[in-house]
């Protein structure tokens, strides 16, 4: 097996660490040195990365360089947010997207909101359709269509992500992992992946490992490229169900929106508010 030991003391460790997040990141980085050796990756497949990521952001500069403009305008900060991820053979690495929220946003929003949707077996709704006030102000379309996610190119060419894979997971994720799931550390994180373009936030989190793992399992060149072309279709999609919950959430749970004291970076909600946002979409569906 890819995974020796991380599941059977996950658990412990989770509970018992200070900080949670930063002990299953130290477990899953040590977890890296397997019992088996790398598998291989093909060399078609670094190709297509490497080429389709200097394609992409030649040809995707000038919408990203207004994006930042436009975000700089309203929010001045930091153009990049980086954030820790679990990737190839469990290592961590620096993800890469543009700030679409504001500076010095609380990041324990969406761990409480995601905690609350595997809780319940809802589906990944984002918080952006319940009214999540982080957000720099006009910039949900931007991240609506993932041009917030561009900057993962650079992770692309660096090696840390590929076009096509499993999404990049929180290393706080890793608690909810059945032993089988690491098998998606086999491929790199992808910047699209099957579970984007098979309904993304229309899954629960255990389907959505289900297609990681289904597409770490069985890596094709046609296969890829079958996702690369299904992907625009699927973020218009994601796009339209983001503004129809937004919607629904403006018209039938007024008080159950994340709230957040953006400028000093300290959040006003509890987690009660995000349980009782996930049974309210959960409902929804």
């Amino acid at each position: 097996m890819l995974h020796i030991n991380l599941v059977s003391h996950a658990s412990e460790s989770l509970t018992t660490a200070a900080n949670p997040g930063d002990r299953a990141q130290d477990q899953a980085a040590d977890s890296c040195l397997l019992s088996d050796p790398p598998q291989p990756l093909p060399g078609w497949k670094r190709s297509l990365d490497v080429l389709g990521a200097l394609a992409l952001l030649v040809a995707l500069s000038p919408v990203l360089g207004a994006c930042i403009l436009f975000i700089q305008l309203r929010d001045p900060g930091p153009i990049l947010f980086r954030q820790q991820r679990i990737g190839y053979r469990a290592a961590p690495f620096q993800m890469l997207k543009l700030r679409t929220m504001r500076a010095r946003a609380d990041e324990d929003h969406h761990r409480n909101h995601l905690r609350a949707l595997i809780a319940s077996n809802a589906r990944l709704t984002k918080l952006d359709s319940i009214g999540d006030q982080r957000i720099v102000p006009g910039a949900t379309a931007i991240r609506a269509f993932g041009i917030d996610e561009l900057p993962q190119l650079i992770n692309v060419l660096r090696g840390d992500m590929s076009l096509v894979g499993p999404r990049p997971c929180m290393p706080y994720e890793l608690d909810c992992f059945e032993e089988r799931h690491f098998q998606r550390f086999r491929v790199r994180p992808g910047l699209t992946g099957l579970w984007q373009v098979s309904g993304k936030n229309r899954t629960t989190f255990q389907q959505m490992l289900e297609l990681d793992l289904r597409y770490a399992q069985r890596v094709r060149l046609l296969h890829d490229l079958g996702i690369l072309l299904r992907t625009p279709a699927a973020v218009i999609k994601s796009a339209y169900d983001a503004r129809a919950h937004q919607s629904a959430a403006a018209r039938n749970t007024p008080d159950t929106r994340a709230e957040t004291d953006c400028e000093s970076g300290h959040p006003t909600a509890t987690e009660h508010r995000f349980e009782a946002d996930a049974s309210t979409l959960a409902r929804h569906h």
